[in-house]
């Protein structure tokens, strides 16, 4: 995994929306309707060229296939997984229940979404059934990313933490949720392993790790959450035993959602467990107004010497245009808090495309947002190597 060597890196969380006809395509295939696997495939490959080029072209050092090819960054697993069945009843977040006004506008917004909290839950026991579609789409981003390769510097894959399966894929088979979420580790493995064979950076997206406490986790206190979180740790660690931890980054989020986020556990809370990770950066959220102030928490909780930060500078839920001054002050404040320049790379609080049909920025935007990180990148770079970064 690269460092910010002598500038400061900028990469994403990853998803990126889908556009049309591709995302509609994904939901309906999801759903068991008909759909033109050539068509559908076709799509996919314009897609990720299209993504790569214009991350590409806004400056992004560090980049991925934009999960085109994926319905939503989680359940997209049960595509590849056998055990699943039936339909989860996915709790939702307190907020949602206290603030029906707000709930009621954003379901109005997201009318064709793909399965969140609907989607189908563990009856038997789960396996990986073949390694067909990784594979696939392994070769495409190998052979499409060619076009891109002398612009940037490196290329990532994503895949889901065992936790967030677990709370997304309810358990309805398993005697115990460490049973299932042991299980879930021991077969998304087979994910994880392909990604870095393959000679990509692996990222885990682990949303469970911080916003599972007030949605899956919303009965319990801080205190039996963050043991909850210590097995969740555990279960990552389980799924990349024996991959170098500099190959893998974790991302952590409270929810990819402009809600009210007022039940979100506090990040000085959950840092210690993070930390706990066998991964070598951490990205977390710092760009949206509920954790903004949340950098001195990084000030009691050091992060570990082997760890990079890739602090988010963006806000993936609004169309607002961070101006490029700001994400300079963010990043020199993480520079700051880490102690290491080259520790730091910018990055988002989430994905622009959590899931195909809920996507709060227009992709239009999402460019110009990436635009101004990289732009805020090279200031914040010549501000800390003394004229580097131009």
């Amino acid at each position: 995994m690269h460092k910010s060597t002598d500038r400061i890196l900028t990469t994403h969380a990853g998803s990126i929306p889908r556009g049309d006809p591709l995302g509609e395509m994904l939901i309906d295939e999801e759903a068991g309707k008909p759909v033109d696997t050539s068509a559908l495939q076709a799509n996919v490959e314009l897609r990720v060229s299209h993504v790569l080029e214009k991350q590409a072209e806004a400056g992004v050092d560090i980049v991925n296939d934009g999960e085109q090819g994926r319905v939503g960054f989680q359940t997209y697993i049960t595509q590849r997984m056998s055990g699943f069945g039936g339909v989860s009843k996915r709790p939702y977040g307190k907020e949602f229940i206290e603030y029906p006004q707000f709930t009621k506008r954003m379901m109005e917004r997201l009318a064709k979404i793909s399965k969140v909290f609907d989607a189908p839950e563990a009856i038997a026991d789960i396996k990986y059934r073949d390694t067909a579609l990784i594979n696939a789409e392994i070769e495409r981003l190998t052979r499409l990313s060619a076009a891109v390769k002398p612009r940037v510097t490196e290329f990532f894959m994503n895949a889901p933490s065992p936790g967030i399966v677990a709370t997304t894929m309810l358990n309805a088979h398993y005697a115990s949720h460490e049973a299932y979420l042991d299980a879930v580790a021991g077969e998304i493995r087979t994910e994880y392993l392909a990604v870095t064979k393959a000679g990509f950076v692996l990222q885990i997206d682990a949303p469970d790790l911080a916003m599972e406490r007030h949605r899956f986790f919303n009965g319990l206190n801080d205190a039996d959450f963050l043991r909850q979180l210590e097995l969740h740790v555990a279960a990552i660690n389980l799924g990349i035993e024996g991959i170098p931890r500099d190959r893998i980054r974790l991302h952590v989020c409270w929810g990819n959602n402009d809600g009210p986020h007022i039940y979100d556990i506090a990040m000085a809370a959950i840092l210690p467990a993070l930390y706990r990770a066998n991964v070598g950066a951490l990205s977390i959220e710092f760009a949206n107004p509920r954790h903004q102030h949340e950098y001195q928490a990084l000030r009691t909780n050091p992060l570990p010497a082997h760890m990079l930060l890739m602090p988010g500078v963006l806000d993936t839920t609004t169309n607002f245009v961070e101006h490029p001054e700001l994400v300079a002050r963010r990043l020199t404040e993480a520079v700051s808090l880490v102690a290491d320049r080259e520790r730091v790379i910018a990055g988002t609080d989430c994905g622009f495309g959590t899931f195909a049909g809920r996507e709060y920025v227009a992709e239009e935007i999402v460019w110009v947002k990436l635009a101004a990180a990289a732009e805020g990148a090279r200031i914040a770079s010549r501000r800390l190597w003394g004229g580097a970064g131009t």
